[in-house]
């Protein structure tokens, strides 16, 4: 089953990258996870369940706006949003790493990088 999960997952990623073609998109994602993981913490150290939960939405609205008014498109989250979760952390740790421009070239026909 795992198995299976992470092949559909591998197979969801060209989709995922596709969606996030433009660097705006990418970059208030990437704010928008680097909110999350802020919240989150404080979160923990106050244990509160309302700071993370406004940790979440305030994260989710980054990512929005990037799709709404930077791409022009329907989040993945709306459909597949476990799959876009994970790919979305893929993409966070690719960003950090330098490497979401090489995966957009690979998959996106008009790369804008």
């Amino acid at each position: 089953m795992i198995k299976s999960y992470l092949n559909s997952l591998y197979n969801f990623w060209p989709f995922y990258v596709r969606a996030h073609s433009r660097p705006g998109t990418r970059w208030l994602h990437f704010i928008g996870n680097t909110n999350l993981f802020i919240w989150l913490f404080l979160a923990a150290v106050q244990r509160s369940l309302p700071v993370a939960v406004l940790g979440v939405m305030t994260s989710y609205t980054f990512a929005w706006i990037g799709h709404f008014l930077v791409e022009r498109n329907v989040p993945a989250t709306f459909r597949y949003p476990l799959k876009a979760g994970i790919c979305d952390m893929v993409m966070y740790y690719k960003m950090w790493k330098g490497e979401m421009a090489a995966e957009v070239k690979k998959y996106v026909t008009d790369a804008r990088s």
